[in-house]
């Protein structure tokens, strides 16, 4: 079996002209990877997604989790990477398989939204936000986690400063998951923001350590709808974002009870919901 972080091209390397100001050069440069991987389950194809390769178990492990196919890493008797070759006869490692443990239900592929996802898509509408309170298993209005500010405010330069590809090509997203000491427990990036989230609650799945109370999940775009969702999934308390959240993301943190932090930069942030659990200095 073929491991999970190596496999793949995580940069690439492409001929660039280079201007600025009045120097133009040609260079070559360094870009993020970004290719299809198809979620197959015993056979049956379930979703696709274009991803940043590397951890791709982990993201596999937390796609399935986050839209509620198994509850823990028990729920998966096997996984493996199929034989996707290229026109040279080469592996392309886009293709990974799963095989769900007996009595776990795999979901009907027939649903409008068909697991289909890319690089910035997501779901929306009212109904969302009915159907996520009802599949998650957790409940995260009950968690009582406290946070301080000079914590949450810290978060966005220990998320950055743990960003290996980043420093590289400048284009992937990250997502850290924290604890409410501030420590790094988990960083994953990837051209997609939600593939990022899942790889970091996959990996979470694959240790046992779910539901993730007590814990803060820092990203490094926006808060989508989608976002909202897989923390509430995961059981998340906290979730901060550098930039801006969607109506609807704000609607389903309030639901759900999760503390939605947005434009986290600087010595600022908005808390959107649940503000309870921030502690401000007297």
């Amino acid at each position: 079996m073929s491991t999970v972080s190596d496999v793949g091209r995580v940069t690439s390397r492409t001929p660039v002209l280079r201007i600025r100001g009045p120097v133009h050069t040609r260079r070559p440069d360094t870009v993020a990877a970004e290719e299809p991987l198809e979620i197959r389950l015993g056979g049956t194809p379930l979703a696709v997604t274009m991803r940043t390769p590397g951890d791709d178990f982990d993201l596999v492990h937390g796609f399935l989790a986050t839209e509620g196919v198994i509850a823990s890493a028990a729920d998966i008797a096997g996984l493996r990477y199929c034989n996707s070759v290229d026109d040279e006869g080469r592996n392309t490692y886009n293709v990974v398989d799963v095989d769900l443990a007996p009595g776990v239900e795999a979901p009907d592929t027939a649903l409008d939204r068909n697991f289909y996802t890319s690089s910035s898509c997501g779901v929306c509408g009212k109904a969302s936000i009915d159907a996520i309170r009802t599949r998650t298993a957790y409940d995260v209005r009950a968690d009582d986690t406290r946070l301080s500010l000079e914590t949450l405010l810290a978060l966005p330069d220990r998320l950055r400063a743990a960003q290996q590809v980043f420093d590289k090509t400048g284009g992937l997203h990250a997502a850290g998951l924290f604890t409410a000491a501030g420590d790094l427990v988990a960083l994953r990036e990837d051209v997609g923001r939600h593939n990022a989230v899942d790889k970091v609650v996959g990996d979470a799945v694959r240790e046992g350590r779910v539901p993730l109370a007590g814990h803060v999940l820092m990203v490094s775009g926006r808060s989508s709808f989608e976002l909202t969702q897989k923390a509430a999934m995961a059981a998340v308390p906290v979730l901060a974002a550098v930039s801006a959240p969607s109506s609807l993301a704000v609607e389903l943190a309030a639901d759900v009870g999760i503390t939605l932090i947005g434009f986290l930069r600087g010595d600022g942030c908005n808390v959107y919901t649940h503000p309870e659990r921030l502690e401000l200095p007297e």
